[in-house]
């Protein structure tokens, strides 16, 4: 039987990061979702889920923010910036036959009234408090010592914004999700979390105008949605919501896991389900 396995926020461009992950083993013909955040540069991006593709069926990737980021002084392709860096990264997916946002969803083998959806919103900075601007929610991050580099390496062209940007690829994804075939259900992959009630920001609370979209935040109650896979947050966790569980998948920074357990240890099983998947815990059931 196939296996469905889930992992996010790999930075290889952390030396220990790709070491790591150049000893995982041939998984056959079991699938891999990447939620996001593999690399900034596009030949590292391009050349782990080269290495991915060898080692998995099948690869379904979604862009974080660091594949979006385009380096000050870069030029040629890797100058692209905005939607064309988007598109630049699915024209190399789809050279290495990974799946992407922008391809038709596939049924899922195993069970064939499941669709594996990768999407690609991003955010609009509606996490902070009610009311504020994206300049307002900049500038409330600031108070705190805290700004994102994607204020200067995530460009948004051609739209007027990134949250200009974030409604439009909303707005598409919702149309996608609304025309799901009657009797499905979707397994959907986004690097940013969907609800403002699964930012857990310990140390850096006012992070969360960089973390998605208020837009997200009743897709499970409004969509046939079995599972949400995302990243982005570096907090490992399963979490259920209207019936619906959540998976934070991400690997991280070296500091945030454990290089004597390998890659391995931090694939998430999304199918099988996991033990008790009719039982969601009352809280977050936290992995480390």
């Amino acid at each position: 039987m196939r296996r469905l396995w889930a992992i996010s926020d790999l930075h290889v461009g952390f030396a220990q990061n790709r070491r790591a992950l150049e000893s995982l083993a041939d998984y056959g013909q079991d699938w891999l979702i990447v939620a996001g955040d593999v690399a900034e540069a596009l030949p590292l991006v391009t050349a782990t889920l080269a290495f991915l593709a060898s080692r998995f069926e099948r690869v379904i990737w979604v862009p974080g923010n660091h594949e979006l980021w385009t380096p000050d002084g870069a030029t040629g392709v890797e100058g692209l910036r905005g939607e064309a860096r988007y598109h630049e990264l699915v024209r190399r997916c789809r050279e290495l036959g990974v799946l992407t946002p922008e391809d038709d969803w596939v049924r899922w083998p195993e069970d064939l009234s499941l669709v594996i959806a990768p999407c690609f919103v991003g955010y609009d900075y509606s996490f902070a408090p009610d009311g504020y601007t994206p300049e307002q929610a900049v500038a409330w991050a600031a108070e705190d010592g805290i700004r994102a580099r994607d204020e200067d390496f995530l460009h948004f062209a051609p739209y007027p914004s990134r949250a200009a940007w974030c409604a439009a690829r909303a707005a598409l994804t919702e149309d996608r999700l609304a025309a799901l075939p009657p009797g499905t259900r979707a397994v959907v992959i986004h690097h940013w979390p969907l609800r403002r009630d699964l930012i857990r920001l310990f140390r850096i609370p006012r992070y969360a105008p960089w973390c998605g979209t208020r837009r997200t935040e009743d897709w499970s109650a409004r969509f046939p949605i079995a599972v949400i896979v995302s990243g982005h947050l570096h907090l490992r966790a399963t979490d259920w919501r209207d019936g619906t569980r959540y998976e934070e998948v991400s690997l991280g920074y070296p500091a945030h896991w454990r290089f004597e357990r390998g890659i391995a240890a931090y694939l998430r099983p999304i199918f099988p389900a996991p033990p008790d998947p009719d039982a969601p815990a009352a809280g977050p059931v936290w992995h480390r």
